[in-house]
């Protein structure tokens, strides 16, 4: 009994040396890290603050008109479809697509052998009657003939002369020529070919120094577009910007699309005519916003935001995110409907780098 109950003082003592020796342990383990994050610490402390390098902008004011999109068409000023009035057969051909021509070009002559026998036959009865006329006149003065004679006698040298003018005029419109400075364009005539009235023989375009663009809009948009407003015209092949001016709005307005025709003129350096052209048309009227770099914009799963640069308590410029709700881009700037005022500084290159707070050092680019 004795020996046992020694035995279980050896273990409580054994026991209790362990727990001591673990506790020492462990508030030594305790004591060194608290010392080890103080030294961090004051390391840390120690250590510059990071900075990083931006380049900065201001937020500015301009004016901005929202526009809608149309397809338009160019049209030359002059342009028309040659058709021949009379019937006949091809005499020449100086039709040569692609060539340019001026006003009074003979395009193309049909035979006027016939008329032109015609128009001697009626010469010659005019000069007749002219003549006869003359002699009736003279007898008159001796009243040796009547006035009535006379009358006939002049009646029969004005159908004569009017028979002359038919004659001629029906040997011009046998001849047809160009009614103004144009591009002559395909064509497929012979010498000897019969053409039966009304046969198309080829396009002309007029060479213009300006051109018209055709294109329809909605009828809300055509009512508020004025003469003389300005446009803006892409070509497919030209990413430079073309400015026209409207000419008209038609009076009409579809009833099946609810759409206007409105026709602009462009002043020089258009495509050819009938090419396809994007335009672009003010809607409504201008508004003030504010606009930045278009690289000042971010972009993230919770939308569009800049980073700002505002100074900190001591005067440090540091780096905010700020939630913003822009616009459409204007040349290199995006326009910005809410979430920024201007004269307000945004980082613009190198922005992709920045986080809340962070100092920030910049120079500005305007």
């Amino acid at each position: 009994m004795r020996s046992r109950l020694s035995m279980n003082n050896r273990g409580w003592t054994g026991s209790a040396v362990l727990l001591v020796t673990l506790g020492i342990t462990a508030s030594g383990l305790v004591a060194w890290k608290r010392a080890s994050v103080r030294k961090a610490d004051a390391a840390a402390a120690s250590q510059p603050e990071p900075v990083e390098s931006v380049t900065l902008a201001v937020a500015r004011e301009r004016q901005y008109r929202p526009t809608t999109t149309s397809v338009g068409t160019i049209l030359a000023l002059t342009s028309i479809t040659l058709r021949n009035e009379l019937s006949g057969t091809v005499r020449q051909v100086t039709l040569v697509p692609g060539q340019v021509v001026g006003a009074g070009t003979v395009l193309v002559a049909l035979d006027v052998s016939v008329e032109e026998a015609e128009l001697a036959a009626e010469t010659a009865q005019a000069d007749l009657a002219q003549t006869t006329l003359a002699r009736l006149e003279r007898l008159r003065e001796a009243q040796a003939t009547s006035q009535e004679e006379v009358d006939q006698a002049r009646a029969a040298r004005d159908v004569a002369l009017a028979q002359i003018e038919r004659t001629r005029a029906i040997i011009a419109k046998k001849t047809i020529r160009a009614p103004f400075r144009a591009r002559v364009g395909l064509a497929d005539l012979h010498p000897g070919q019969y053409l039966n009235e009304g046969t198309e023989l080829t396009t002309l375009q007029g060479i213009d120094a300006a051109t018209n663009v055709d294109f329809t809009v909605a009828q809300a948009v055509a009512a508020e577009l004025h003469q003389g407003e300005p446009i803006t015209v892409f070509a497919a092949d030209d990413p430079r910007p073309l400015t026209a001016r409207i000419v008209a709005v038609d009076a009409r307005i579809d009833p099946t699309t609810r759409n206007a025709l409105v026709r602009a003129r462009i002043p020089s350096h258009a495509p050819a005519p009938g090419a396809s052209v994007r335009v672009e048309v003010p809607v409504g009227p201008p508004t003030t916003v504010v606009s930045i770099p278009v690289s000042a914009l971010r972009k993230g799963p919770g939308g569009d935001h800049v980073f700002l640069i505002v100074a900190d308590s001591a005067g440090r410029s540091r780096a905010h995110d700020q939630p913003v709700q822009s616009g459409p881009v204007l040349d290199d700037e995006v326009v910005i409907l809410n979430g920024l005022t201007p004269g307000q500084r945004v980082a613009t290159s190198g922005s992709f780098k920045l986080r809340e707070a962070v100092l920030v050092a910049g120079d500005s680019s305007r």
